[in-house]
Parts: C-alpha cells; structure tokens; sequence
C-alpha cells in the first residue's frame, strides 16, 4: 500500500486526500471601503480562508496548480460588489475569484 493510500473498512486500498497549504502573503483589493477596519479585515480573511478551503475539498486541486506548487502572483480579475457587502459575502467572492485564477 503506498503512503497515498488507506485501508477502508474492508481492507481495500483507497486514495486519500492531498494536503494543501495556501499562503496569502498579500491581498489586494481596491474600491472596498466595508473592510477598512481592522475587524472586519479579519473577518474577510476567515471568510476567504473558509471558502477556499471549501472550494479546494469540493472541486479538488485546479489542474496545474497541483504540479507547479508554486504561484508567485495570482490575478482575480475583478468583480461586482453590492453596496453594504458584509466581509463574510466580499469573502465569497474574493474566494470564488482566487479560485478561479488558479484555473487560469
């Protein structure tokens, strides 16, 4: 059994999840004055933070990114905010664009 796989309980070999690590050394973001401060800058990164993870354990690791490892800079591109966007919404979609730039 390689270091890939775990015993169900049948004792058949199954693959396991890969573990990823994200680092966020800087975060962006132009035009969003709700986040200016500093609580609710930590909220919108536990919101980016949750939605990424939740994005990478439904969706998986985009294609390329499991190989290179490495992105040294990532574009979002850009996307509509509703005025009065709570951090935990501007996370989602902070999140949903990140993830997309994986792709790209």
């Amino acid at each position: 059994m390689s270091d890939s796989q775990s015993p169900n309980e049948r004792g058949v070999s199954t693959p396991t999840a890969s573990a990823v690590q994200i680092q966020i050394g800087e975060l962006v973001l132009h035009g969003l004055d709700q986040v200016r401060s500093s609580g609710a800058r930590y909220d919108l990164g536990a919101a980016v933070e949750r939605e990424l993870a939740r994005l990478l354990a439904e969706h998986g690791i985009p294609p390329g990114l499991d190989q290179a490892g490495i992105v040294a800079r990532l574009s979002g591109g850009s996307f509509e905010v509703a005025p009065g966007s709570s951090p935990d919404t501007l996370g989602l979609q902070i999140a949903q664009a990140v993830y997309q730039g994986f792709k790209r």
